[in-house]
């Protein structure tokens, strides 16, 4: 079993992805939508919101009206053009967010403690959480009958509202639940770079127990949470995983060969 994350950032090229997810089998694919959302929440007049956690994670802040937004592309635009192209590729393939059938479920976070300009703060109102639970029941079904899921979130929380959870983290708690051998986590950029300037600072290898370690000498926004779903991962019993860049032609064929960083 092999699970695939694909980010929503600016760059990807979802058709050179796509063709190649579509020739692998026994796959589940969870994908983003960041960059669209950016873009039709700034259109909307309501434009993101991001803040950063105490311990230095940095996430959009989801109130109702970005939780309608984020249904909208998510789970809407983004998840059925995915589908669409990869019916189009002769692979069935069924889009879910975490909320159907509650498929993915956790808790939701009654505060953020944030820094803004330097000081603490308490935000409340916040429509985010995490992941403590995966319907791998629903999933079995899909796979057991030749299906292709392709998920995305949000997820409900036990309270049965939407909630914002992580894409990354997501896709690792799938990854666990499902007993995946391998996770692979593909963005705009080839892996963990010492400098985010130089995509040729590539670091290759990352010894589990030194992804603490990795997390607060080189990685910077996004890639923090990138790394933790990885740390993640591998304690819920995944053997590797792989981050590797979603620009290129065969990406995930690239990634399944090592190239990237490889954290297992």
């Amino acid at each position: 079993m092999l699970v695939v994350k694909v980010g929503g950032s600016e760059g990807i090229n979802y058709d050179a992805f796509l063709q190649d997810l579509a020739g692998h089998e026994q796959v589940i694919l969870v994908h983003g939508g960041s960059h669209e959302l950016n873009n039709i929440s700034a259109t909307l007049g309501h434009p993101p919101r991001f803040v950063t956690s105490v311990s230095g994670f940095t996430s959009r802040f989801t109130d109702r009206e970005t939780m309608d937004m984020f249904n909208m592309v998510y789970a809407g635009k983004i998840n059925k053009m995915i589908v669409e192209k990869l019916q189009a590729l002769n692979r069935n393939a069924v889009g879910l967010s975490g909320i159907d059938g509650r498929l993915l479920e956790g808790p939701q976070k009654r505060s953020l403690k944030v820094i803004e300009n330097g000081r603490k703060k308490i935000l409340r109102g916040d429509m985010s959480g995490r992941v403590e639970k995966v319907n791998v029941h629903l999933l079995s079904l899909l796979l057991d009958n030749g299906y292709l899921p392709v998920l995305t979130p949000p997820a409900i929380s036990f309270e049965s509202s939407a909630i914002n959870v992580d894409g990354d983290r997501c896709a690792a708690s799938i990854a666990g639940a499902v007993g995946a051998q391998e996770l692979i986590i593909l963005s705009n950029v080839p892996g963990l770079l010492r400098n985010p300037e130089d995509e040729k600072s590539l670091i290759r290898s990352i010894p589990r127990a030194e992804i603490d370690e990795h997390i607060d000498l080189y990685a910077q926004g996004r890639m923090k949470k990138k790394l933790l779903g990885a740390k993640e991962a591998l304690e819920a019993g995944v053997g590797k995983v792989t981050l590797g860049d979603a620009r290129k032609s065969s990406p995930l064929q690239l990634a399944l060969d090592g190239n990237g960083t490889v954290i297992q």
